[in-house]
C-alpha cells in the first residue's frame, strides 16, 4: 500500500489547480481509493482497499469555517482554481469563507 512519503512526493508536483488531475491519477495508481481533506486545519485522511488508512497531519493553523455555504461562489472559485488562477492555500481559505468543511 501507499505511504505518507509517496503521497507527499506526488503532492509536491502540484503547483496550481491545473496540476490537480495528474496528482489524482498518480495517487490512484498508488492505491488511494478516496481521501478527505479537512479545510479547518488541512489534515487529510487517505483511504485504500481493505480499510487501509494513512493520515497526513494538519498543515496550517485552524481556519474558521462559515456555518452557511455559498455554492455559487464556491463553483466559480473552484473553476478558477482548476484553471491555475489560485494557489492551494488561497483556495482553502476561500473554501472556509464559503462554508466548505472538507
Amino acid at each position: 500500500m501507499f505511504t505518507v512519503e509517496q503521497i507527499k512526493t506526488a503532492h509536491s508536483k502540484v503547483k496550481s489547480g491545473a496540476d490537480f488531475p495528474s496528482y489524482i491519477q498518480e495517487i490512484k495508481a498508488l492505491g488511494v481509493t478516496h481521501y478527505e481533506a479537512y479545510v479547518a486545519d488541512g489534515h487529510i485522511d487517505y483511504h485504500g482497499a481493505n480499510e487501509y488508512l494513512v493520515k497526513v497531519p494538519a498543515k496550517y493553523k485552524p481556519l474558521f469555517v462559515a456555518e452557511t455555504s455559498d455554492a455559487e461562489t464556491f463553483k466559480a472559485e473552484l473553476l478558477a482554481h482548476q484553471q491555475g488562477k489560485t494557489d492551494y492555500l488561497t483556495f482553502i481559505k476561500m473554501c472556509a469563507t464559503v462554508g466548505i468543511e472538507k
